[in-house]
């Protein structure tokens, strides 16, 4: 492995490196193959400034590792099993924000594009998680389109579904890809797996209203993000979701960039 000079690093992306600090100081180059193995071996080695901070870098260099078909050799066995295992790591409690997302068409995608939707969908997948990691937030599940993360904040939340929108809209896809957002605050129970409570099934009803481009979110989450710069939303109504007790407020996030005009909610 050849080694960076300072010109060399001044020249890299952050995007480039597993972690930086509250400094600015950027360690664990991953930009290539033997510096992604070199930051797998040095990892433990590293100062970091909090546990949410160390597992964030681990996450990135990991994903990275399996970018390039490198086992994570030098890690405990306890580490390897946090990562692979979302519900396993330091999740937020107390009030978060959760988001869901999903696929819309994933059928008629996959009956279009044959062995060609499973790299779609990885491709979709590897966005979503990126854009929840830039903004401080944790997947907590990914099934099939499906994609489920929390974020400590609602703000969090909410320029994470406005980014994922505008990167899907942005990127040339072999076939038409729409992706429908549901965002809701709650106090949920967290156990081992992850989070149980009403504040999930209401967030995963949410998102079912929608469609692909568009983003809804309860009331809670309008009223904890109302009058941050760039966000605007269009009031849908009080209305009654599948399975939930009772019947919410519901509301479209907007954003410069972001689709405004839908057929009405799947409800």
């Amino acid at each position: 492995m050849a080694k960076l000079d300072a010109k060399q690093r001044a020249q890299l992306p952050d995007s480039a490196f597993a972690y930086i600090d509250s400094k600015g100081r950027r360690l664990l180059p991953i930009h290539d193959e033997s510096h992604v193995r070199n930051a797998l071996a040095r990892f433990n080695q590293v100062k970091f400034e909090s546990t949410e901070a160390r597992e964030k870098a681990f996450r990135k260099l990991l994903k990275t590792a399996v970018g390039h078909g490198i086992a994570p050799v030098g890690f405990v066995a306890t580490q390897v099993r946090m990562a692979e295992s979302p519900g396993r790591r330091d999740l937020p409690q107390g009030q978060v924000t959760f988001m869901i997302t999903d696929m819309e068409g994933s059928t008629g995608l996959t009956a279009r594009l044959g062995d060609g939707y499973g790299e779609l969908l990885e491709e979709v997948r590897g966005l979503i998680s990126d854009a929840v990691d830039a903004h401080d937030g944790y997947e907590v599940d990914s099934r099939a389109d499906e994609f489920f993360a929390v974020f400590p904040a609602a703000r969090q939340a909410a320029e994470t579904a406005v980014a994922i929108q505008l990167e899907v809209a942005r990127r040339d896809w072999p076939d038409r890809v729409r992706v429908r957002i549901g965002l809701h605050s709650g106090s949920p129970a967290r156990t081992e797996t992850g989070y149980v409570g009403l504040a999930v099934n209401t967030v995963s009803r949410i998102c079912t209203a929608g469609h692909g481009g568009q983003v809804l979110v309860s009331k809670i989450v309008h009223d904890e993000v109302t009058g941050l710069p760039g966000l605007g939303f269009t009031a849908l109504g009080r209305r009654e979701l599948r399975g939930l007790p009772e019947e919410i407020d519901l509301y479209q996030l907007d954003a410069n960039g972001l689709d405004t005009e839908f057929p009405p909610l799947r409800i």
